[in-house]
């Protein structure tokens, strides 16, 4: 009897530990929607409160996690109140999350399957400091700053991990997957004018610094920035906002299908925007206007399918003062700081885009993303940085011009498979990206009338890519490899009169075309020791290509220019209301874009191609909710910027940000009376290779108040809450003024506005 019935219990051990074990790898599947509008959320923390297993929601709000049946499933995400749920592996969950307050004790630090390292700053940000303007939303990225020079309508310059990046050459930038950065542009490689979003319309950002990003190719050095757009407006608003300088601005956002619309999975909406200002004080007025329209619509097909497309179309004016060399003001030249040299600058843009995108759920669990977008755009800018230097007797000012026509296609096949405890994430893509320029222009002018070429021609541009990515989830471990491959085809074709131009004895006799391919590598890990702690690292490959006029031009140049980068980084949460980001970083570029002064001997403009650099620096960030409604934020980044083929003390990167700190006090009632004070603090840097030009900082506090409440908002924003006297932007040029004898190096400047408070109404219905 007793041999029979230890056989007996063994088997019925063996079956209740197959049972566990079966029970351990039950896969529930399910999907996060927001209650109110029924759009997917991505990255909300799906947790197994027993096993502590946990995944993250992707962009069509799916997820696929390792429970227990029966346990408890938390669904976590900031600004959105915590979901409890019993798992049911038997039934495709879907979760509707309500939105809630902000609490910090709702962020979790724990593997997600994209290596998105940022991705809870970004969404804490944007809950917090909800953006005000296309600007606002490049200063939500921690460390990112941006100036203006030459009049509002133009893009930013941008400052980033130890860059000046002019307009774009080392940071990407896209919204809904289209590339805003222009390649070979008349006024700088890597052109990012981003004023054809309308903030209101931003359903959230994603960033990454470094080059580390197997779905980012070109310009992506320093980092990247992607703006996603609303699908479907929570509600309808109109908004106005009144300031000083003349300043207006007119927003309104409808949707256009109802209710029962929308619950079937269908929906549209239209934007517009009309602003108008003088920029400031200056005595020649910017007269600075922006029209914006954007519709969007989605439709989901089938089960399987789903159909966005979108439009927009912006349209930009202004004048500008120019930058002011230091001596302007000292010597009498201009009464003040806010006086002009030149009453011809200014410029004209304008932007139509459209971008169609399928999204498919295939059989065995992949997915298939294809884009199209397409872009007419149009570019007209004077400028005077030198004044009589070049010409003494007719003046340096100049007129670049740039008309083209832009296409691309993006696709993307993904798949998240398990074998045994591991997950492996496999993403596939490619697409193409065709520039057609014509004309690319710099022309010598007076008073805004032209008076010869510079340069002129025709410019085409093709990049071809592919990449695959592989991320390896086991554990408190994850892994990500991928690669990357570019092909860039050139052609530029002088055209203007070979007597009209200094760069005809450039392009003469050379082939018109040109090719380069690169190849970028990246490989990242993350450690996760528990939901407070985690560690990562990341190392890879990227590049920025070189404008087309200076590849055709052959001047000894590189043509994708490559990047080298690490990181060691860590999130930490030493206690529930404190979320602190941190890195070491290094980056090493084969050649660095700096802004140049010199327009006549660079067939690109003044983008002039420079050496070798290296740059090692730590960033830290810091967000912490002191009470309920009260929270602060803070951003310390230090670079460390420097030629690596100069001798010392003349290896200075110029403009090149060296300490950048942000930091800013929130609050939000119960009641609807919100809002905060923050400031920015950029540190003196170097102005030229040898610091003999210093670049002045300065130190700008801003403040926000508003009530908000179900039906409407009022509230006023105040910028430069102290009236401190500051430089917005700076160069080293060699100037001549009008009936100086001799030309002077020094710095100039655009000077940053005073104390600016604007008022703002905005209805919801």
């Amino acid at each position: 009897m007793k041999s029979l019935l230890l056989p007996v219990i063994l088997i019925i051990m063996l079956l209740s530990n197959v049972d566990l074990l079966a029970q351990t790898f039950c896969n529930l599947k399910g999907r996060v929607v927001d209650k109110i509008n029924r759009e997917p959320i991505e990255s909300v923390v799906i947790l197994d409160e027993a096993t502590g297993n946990t995944d993250y929601t992707d962009k069509n709000g799916c997820f696929t996690l390792k429970v227990v049946n029966g346990d408890s499933v938390c669904a976590l995400l900031i600004g959105y109140k915590p979901f409890k749920v019993k798992a049911d592996i038997d039934n495709q969950m879907v979760i509707a999350l309500e939105r809630g307050a902000i609490s910090l004790k709702d962020v979790t630090i724990s593997n997600s399957n994209t290596l998105k390292t940022n991705k809870a700053l970004s969404l804490l940000d944007l809950n917090m400091q909800p953006a005000k303007s296309a600007q606002d939303l490049l200063r939500l990225v921690p460390g990112l700053f941006i100036a203006q020079h030459q009049g509002g309508g133009k893009a930013e310059q941008i400052f980033l991990r130890g860059f000046d990046a002019d307009h774009g050459t080392d940071v990407n930038i896209s919204v809904d997957g289209m590339p805003v950065n222009m390649v070979t542009h008349a006024h700088g490689q890597g052109y990012a004018d981003l004023h054809f979003l309308i903030p209101e319309t931003v359903s959230g950002y994603d960033f990454g610094k470094g080059p580390y990003y197997s779905d980012k190719g070109d310009f992506t050095t320093a980092g990247y920035v992607a703006y996603t757009t609303k699908n479907v407006p929570d509600q309808n608003m109109f908004k106005i906002e009144l300031g000083q300088f003349n300043t207006m601005r007119l927003m309104a956002m409808v949707n256009l299908l109802s209710e029962k619309a929308r619950k079937k999975g269908a929906s549209a909406y239209i934007a517009g925007e009309r602003l108008y200002s003088d920029g400031g004080p200056f005595a020649l007025p910017e007269h600075f206007t922006r029209y914006n329209l954007f519709g969007k619509f989605s439709k989901t097909l089938s089960d399987k399918t789903k159909l966005t497309a979108s439009i927009s179309t912006l349209s930009s004016g202004w004048r500008s003062a120019g930058e002011l060399p230091d001596r302007a003001v000292s010597e009498g030249y201009i009464a003040n700081r806010f006086g002009v040299l030149d009453t011809a600058q200014g410029g004209y843009t304008t932007r139509t885009n459209a971008n169609l995108k399928l999204t498919t759920n295939l059989t065995n669990g992949w997915t298939l993303d294809n884009q199209f977008w397409y872009s007419h755009y149009f570019f007209n800018l004077i400028s005077n940085f030198t004044y009589y230097y070049y010409f003494p007797k007719k003046g340096d000012e100049f007129r670049q011009r740039d008309n083209r026509d832009v296409s691309g296609y993006n696709s993307k096949i993904a798949k998240t498979a398990s074998v045994g405890d591991a997950a492996f994430t496999t993403t596939i893509g490619g697409g193409f990206r065709y520039d057609n320029i014509y004309p690319s222009e710099l022309d010598h002018t007076a008073n805004g009338q032209f008076l010869g070429y510079l340069q002129y021609g025709k410019a085409r541009e093709l990049n071809i890519n592919s990449y695959i990515d592989e991320t390896i989830h086991k554990g408190r471990w994850l892994f990500n490899a991928g690669t990357r491959l570019d092909y860039f085809h050139f052609f530029y074709q002088n055209l203007a009169p070979q007597a009209d131009t200094f760069a005809t004895g450039v392009f003469t006799g050379l082939n018109p075309n040109a090719q380069k391919a690169i190849i970028s590598p990246k490989l990242s890990a993350e450690y996760t020791f528990n939901d407070q702690f985690q560690l990562y690292t990341k190392a890879g490959k990227g590049f920025h290509s070189n404008d087309a006029r200076v590849v055709i031009g052959n001047q000894g140049f590189e043509t994708l220019p490559a990047a080298y980068g690490a990181d060691l980084g860590a999130n930490w949460k030493p206690i529930p209301n404190l979320y602190i980001n941190a890195a070491l970083w290094y980056l090493y570029l084969q050649q660095e874009f700096t802004f140049g002064q010199d327009l006549v001997n660079q067939p690109g403009g003044p983008v002039t191609p420079s050496g070798k650099t290296v740059r090692t620096g730590i960033d830290f960030s810091a967000r912490y909710q002191i009470t309920k409604w009260l929270y602060a934020n803070m951003n310390w980044n230090l670079a460390h910027p420097r030629f690596a083929d100069s001798a010392a003390g003349h290896n200075y990167v110029p403009l090149a940000p060296t300490l950048t700190n942000t930091a800013a006090l929130n609050f939000r009632f119960e009641n609807g009376i919100n809002g905060g004070i923050s400031y920015r603090y950029l540190h003196d840097r170097a102005a030229n290779s040898d610091y003999s030009l210093t670049a002045r900082g300065y130190f700008i506090t801003d403040l926000a108040l508003n009530y908000t409440c179900k039906r409407y908002e009022v509230g006023i924003a105040v910028e430069n809450l102290f009236n401190q006297q500051w430089d917005e932007s700076q160069f080293e040029y060699t100037s001549r003024l009008y009936k100086e004898t001799a030309p002077v190096d020094q710095v100039s400047y655009t000077p940053g506005v005073p104390f600016f408070a604007k008022l703002k109404l905005a209805v919801f219905f």
